[in-house]
């Protein structure tokens, strides 16, 4: 009996010996290559990265929320941020809205500053540059299709430390700033009050029994005339 078990146990080890090696698949190939497991390593490093973070993110929430709050806002500054596009949208909107004006009408300051900006967007000399959560645009001095030497040549561009003194506006949060602030009251000649005196030239808004008494004496305005009998004149 002894005998038999042992013979078994040879043919067993024979066999598996003899027996050809198991292929491995494809996925397994390639996990267990160089590019596989610096992956493996590799997200091995970003699930311990995660992991710190919510467990930084339990013990102080105060600071968490700060820097959520801050992330969130720089996205959404960097998403409603403008472009060159909107610029020219802006200005010949702005344009439009002071050209169906009276000239006696149109604010001074409003209208002399778009009406540069589109004598330089006709020349072609407005320039964009578009930085992490803003907009800048600028005046160079030539149209970048002209065929002057100065126009192509790299060494006489405008150089940055010049760059603020030819700024024209900043478009930040989907607005450009002094575009807008000069468009304040544009449809408001403050010359026309020079001659007045100084006390009229300026005039602060009414109080809240003013209006109140305005709106009843218009809606009195409406009302039919009614006379009373004594008061009628006797015609014969």
């Amino acid at each position: 009996m002894f005998t038999v078990f042992v013979s078994r146990r040879l043919y067993c080890a024979v066999a598996k010996a003899a027996s050809p090696p198991a292929t491995s698949s494809r996925w397994q190939r390639l996990k267990d290559s160089k590019a596989g497991m610096w992956c493996r390593g590799l997200l091995s490093d970003y699930k311990e990265a995660f992991q710190d973070i919510f467990v930084s993110a339990r013990k102080r929430p105060g600071k968490t929320a700060v820097y959520t709050m801050v992330l969130g806002a720089s996205l959404a500054f960097v998403y409603t941020k403008p472009d060159d596009a909107s610029f020219q949208e802006r200005l010949l909107d702005c344009s439009n809205q002071l050209g169906l004006l009276s000239p006696w009408i149109r604010s001074t300051p409003s209208d002399g500053h778009v009406q540069v900006l589109v004598k330089m967007r006709n020349e072609g000399r407005l320039r964009h540059v578009s930085l992490a959560l803003l907009s800048l645009v600028y005046v160079a001095d030539y149209d970048p299709d002209t065929s002057l030497y100065e126009a192509q040549c790299s060494d006489l561009s405008v150089p940055w430390r010049e760059l603020p003194y030819r700024l024209l506006d900043v478009g930040f949060a989907g607005r450009w700033w002094i575009l807008e602030s000069k468009m304040k009251d544009y449809d408001v000649n403050n010359d026309e009050f020079a001659h007045l005196p100084a006390h009229l030239q300026q005039t602060s808004p009414p109080r809240v029994q003013q209006v109140d008494e305005s709106e009843r004496l218009h809606k009195e305005s409406w009302l039919p005339v009614r006379m009373e009998e004594d008061k009628i004149p006797n015609i014969k």
